[in-house]
């Protein structure tokens, strides 16, 4: 079998159950049931050296007594026992595995050795290895149920792949209780073999899946993760649930753009390069899952609400608004059809509030004239409980009209309160395939998820516009970092100075690489003495900013060690000396300080941030937003993946509040984007080039007027260790 045919998971010719069990509180007995419960057509091989039959199946002795056809085995015995069983399995020439059994590098140093041995195992004789410690696969539509979960979903369109097991069996639970349908659930357990992106790949290429969800606790190689996301993506919607949020990774950072990259901004960038789009919760990934899989995407932004409550129609209206839709302007012509078919007192203009006395007929005469406007991408049925019509007769109407929306490209999205899993009316929305939300605000949530969808596929192609490396004087740059990394083995080895600590570039080296990638920097020099500073100033010229040279201090304004616009020798004669007095109080263990650095002050502009990190899991990951001392504090600063294209970065930009300044603030002319833009791809560019690179931060980039270009005023670079 190929290394990336994973379909004997999901159709295979006949299924071994190695541990099958008599005892129905064993695992081994669950798996045997579900797949006789759910209809599996192919054999059920129970593998049990101490019975004769097991739930009226003959039982074997071994894998290897076990006849054609038998392409699939699923291992439920003791973790001891594991790799004896996997090794006749390979022997036997059973090419998929399930490894149910717990008891591996979850549990600690012994666990990982074992599993180490059954990976190798598997890799030996050519097998896909789901797991171990998980809880199998379902397929609804083979029918195959691999698990010892009791129940399993109805056939349907929606899929799961999982790294927790536990969170799988609940899903299955509520998908049970709730009567929603899924195509596919795999459970991924410790991931020896197969690994989330080839099972997501592999569960979006299944025909009657419409949606794939996948539950992360971490991803094995970022980069191919991203790949096969976006080709999962290109196919299916994909909604991600990646918890771990605000847990900062374990890698060394100094800079301000690693402190603020080192929550989960990689995993929000990786999903949005790949069109995955990430649900904040559980329950939002399964409302998501249902619009997604069941309703065409709406071509634009523009929401029509209908609904006979006032209360509950603006909770729905504000969801919306929140979360960047917005009111359809409804026509003249929409609204002179709605006056005549309902109350005098109802509203006819958008939200549509038909009051409670309405019927389901208003309903299906005002939802198919709202879907019937132009100026409408989507419709939001929100209503109140009503004791004298059944909700099933509403749920009737909605579904027919909603159903008939598929042809006009538009989604219809249920939001009829009161009705619970088992009600008739939610069934008939199910099967109607009309997601239905028991409280208005998460209506919002799940259309605003359809409409990135939506711009995400239409933006697809300008995403893989050419990226366009950056020119660069690459010799200039080689010997600068040949010399950077010299200089960090040697005070590693002679200073005792950390790898972090020492992996600081000089400023004149960081200036040279900067130059060396045609990003601008003040003219600078370093001044051992007040006299030098003074003979710096006039060849850089004033205003200038006096900077101490402390090695290894990056933040040099929080030791009060930067002095700016200095604009006569004597008043630079006076700071020098009383800055070298200052750092001396503030630092006093500090032995060398090196002079001064004179640089000429760039004044005036737009003060931003940008810079690189470098993610372990994904590489480097660009930063820009707004710059200056407190920029931790404000935060408002956005991530993206290297290499970028032009409209990635300009979008980078757009996600904070440097876009809009750049543009113009309160009367200010409009700022050098494109020098930001350039600078941004730049950095990108160094960043690839050079993986020994760590951090890159230019704070502030100082941005002239329009065609002023941009200044990278103050810079500092980390080598790793």
């Amino acid at each position: 079998m190929p290394a990336s045919d994973l379909s004997v998971f999901f159709r295979p010719r006949g299924v071994a159950v190695i541990g099958a069990s008599r005892d129905p509180n064993k695992l081994g007995y669950g798996v045997v049931r579900n797949l006789l419960e759910q209809g599996y057509e192919g054999p059920v091989y129970p593998v049990n050296p101490n019975a004769e039959e097991i739930l009226g199946l003959r039982a074997y002795r071994s894998i290897g007594t076990v006849p054609d056809p038998a392409d699939l085995a699923v291992i439920v015995v003791p973790a001891p026992h594991v790799e004896q069983a996997l090794i006749e399995t390979g022997e036997r020439g059973v090419k998929g595995v399930i490894i149910i059994t717990g008891g591996f590098r979850e549990v600690g140093p012994e666990g990982a050795a074992r599993e180490a041995r059954v990976k190798q195992i598997a890799e030996q004789y050519g097998i896909r290895l789901l797991g171990p410690n998980c809880i199998g696969v379902i397929d609804t539509h083979t029918p195959l149920n691999t698990t010892f979960v009791t129940g399993s979903p109805r056939p349907g369109e929606i899929a799961l792949v999982s790294q927790s097991g536990a969170l799988a069996a609940a899903v299955i639970d509520w998908a049970v209780g709730s009567g929603v349908g899924f195509s596919r659930i795999v459970s991924l357990g410790n991931q020896a073999g197969v690994t989330e992106a080839e099972m997501l790949e592999a569960v979006a290429q299944d025909e009657r899946t419409r949606a794939v969800l996948v539950y992360l606790e971490g991803v094995s190689d970022g980069r191919a993760f991203i790949e096969a996301a976006r080709r999962a993506s290109e196919r299916v919607p994909v909604v991600a649930l990646k918890v771990g949020r605000g847990q900062s990774s374990a890698r060394a950072v100094s800079s301000h753009t690693g402190a603020l990259a080192g929550t989960d901004a990689a995993y929000d960038a990786a999903f949005r390069r790949a069109g995955v789009l990430r649900a904040r919760g559980l329950e939002e990934m399964l409302d998501w899952a249902r619009a997604l899989a069941w309703q065409p995407l709406p071509q634009g932004n523009r929401v029509a609400v209908l609904t006979n409550a006032g209360g509950p129609g603006i909770i729905a209206l504000e969801a919306l608004e929140e979360e960047g839709l917005r009111l359809a302007p409804l026509s003249e012509q929409t609204k002179a059809f709605l006056r005549r078919r309902v109350p005098p007192a109802a509203s006819v203009e958008n939200p549509v509030d038909i009051l409670p006395g309405s019927g389901p007929a208003t309903y299906a005469l005002c939802l198919d004239a709202l879907l019937d406007d132009d100026a409408v991408d989507a419709v939001v049925v929100v209503t109140a409980p009503q004791d004298w019509f059944q909700p099933v007769s509403l749920a009737e109407v909605v579904g027919e009209v909603g159903g008939s929306a598929l042809g006009r490209r538009k989604p219809v999205l249920g939001g009829i309160m009161g009705l619970t899993p088992g009600d008739d009316a939610m069934q008939v929305l199910h099967r109607r395939k009309i997601p239905n939300y028991g409280f208005p605000e998460r209506l919002g949530s799940a259309l605003a998820a359809m409409w990135r969808r939506k711009q995400w596929l239409d933006a697809r192609t300008r995403d893989e516009e050419a990226v366009m490396e950056a020119d660069r004087d690459y010799e200039t740059a080689q010997s600068v970092m040949q010399a950077a990394e010299a200089v960090m083995a040697f005070r590693v080895e002679h200073e005792a100075a950390t790898p972090e600590e020492a992996g600081w570039l000089a400023p004149d080296q960081v200036e040279t690489l900067l130059n060396a990638y045609h990003i601008r920097t003040p003219e600078t020099g370093l001044a051992p003495s007040a006299d030098d500073a003074i003979a710096l100033a006039e060849s850089v010229g004033y205003p200038v900013v006096l900077k101490a040279a402390i090695p290894g201090v990056t933040h040099k304004t929080e030791v009060g060690a930067v002095m700016v616009n200095i604009r006569t020798p004597d008043e630079l004669r006076g700071a020098f000396s009383a800055m070298m007095q200052r750092v001396r109080e503030r630092m006093p263990s500090l032995s060398v300080i090196e002079g001064m650095y004179v640089q000429h002050m760039v004044e005036s502009g737009v003060e931003l941030i940008v810079g690189v990190v470098r993610d372990p899991q994904f590489g480097p990951l660009v930063m820009a937003g707004l710059g200056g001392t407190h920029v931790e504090l404000q935060r408002d600063v956005a991530f993206e993946l290297a290499p970028l294209t032009r409209e990635q970065a300009n979008d980078l930009l757009d996600r904070t509040a440097a876009g809009r300044l750049l543009g113009g603030f309160r009367g200010a002319p409009p700022a050098d984007r494109e020098a930001v833009v350039d600078t941004i791809l730049r950095l990108a560019q160094i960043a690839l080039d050079w993986p020994l690179i760590a951090e890159i931060e230019i704070n502030p980039l100082i941005v002239q007027a329009e065609g002023g270009g941009a200044v990278a005023v103050d810079a500092r670079v980390r080598l790793a260790s």
